[in-house]
């Protein structure tokens, strides 16, 4: 019997239009039903406020129940910036509830040491922050974090500026590039930099993905 995945947006991208997350997923679980859960005025509103507020963490609460309830094996959010959200909403629930970023920062701390994050929204950079943190800790492992924020990329990409929203973030790619050894891309939607930016720099660059949706398989076959 096919298994269901429950998937929280907090934006629509992922659902408008085809994209290379629902590529991922026909490519890497073909078999399994995915269910969407949309509500983009929760990353509105934590970056309004430039943290996650508690309506945010009640509202991502309800969400994770509703989607226990619809009959879903596991929980995939989408969002980085609702990662603390995240951690209070998977007490409530019996199923697996996974960020999109747990498996991209567990293998950028198996592979580095100085790890430049790099987000284009301010409020994902703390919670990519500490889920290195505690992977490191974790394995006992010292890491140094270089956070790198592209102020206004982010705009410029949701006003259509593709490409100035590009060259913003292959510039800070460029000039942190000496500091560090490895690099972390903390939003989907620099995915698609991540090739050229990792030639340009000679670093790995991790993304999450294609490392989430594998894990996330990974996690569903065990189930």
């Amino acid at each position: 019997m096919s298994k269901t995945l429950a998937l929280i947006h907090t934006s629509m991208v992922f659902i408008n239009k085809e994209t290379l997350m629902q590529d991922l997923f026909k490519e890497i679980m073909p078999e399994v039903r995915l269910i969407n859960i949309v509500d983009d005025s929760l990353l509105s509103d934590t970056m309004s406020l430039g943290h996650v507020p508690q309506s945010c963490i009640d509202r991502m609460c309800h969400y994770v129940e509703a989607a226990e309830q619809t009959g879903a094996d596991a929980i995939l959010s989408l969002c980085s910036s609702l990662g603390p959200a995240i951690d209070v909403a998977r007490e409530r629930v019996s199923i697996p509830v996974i960020k999109i970023d747990d498996a991209m920062t567990q293998a950028a701390v198996e592979k580095g040491s100085r790890i430049g994050v790099m987000a284009t929204v301010k409020t994902t950079l703390d919670p990519t922050i500490a889920l290195l943190q505690q992977k490191a800790q974790a394995t006992n492992k010292s890491i140094h974090i270089l956070p790198a924020l592209v102020e206004g990329a982010f705009e410029r990409l949701i006003k259509g500026e593709k490409d100035l929203h590009d060259s913003m973030v292959t510039t800070q790619a460029e000039s942190i590039k000496d500091q560090v050894d490895t690099l972390v891309f903390a939003q989907a939607s620099m995915t698609r930099l991540a090739p050229g930016i990792s030639d340009q720099t000679a670093l790995p660059v991790f993304t999450s993905p294609r490392l989430g949706i594998e894990y996330v398989n990974q996690v569903l076959n065990t189930l």
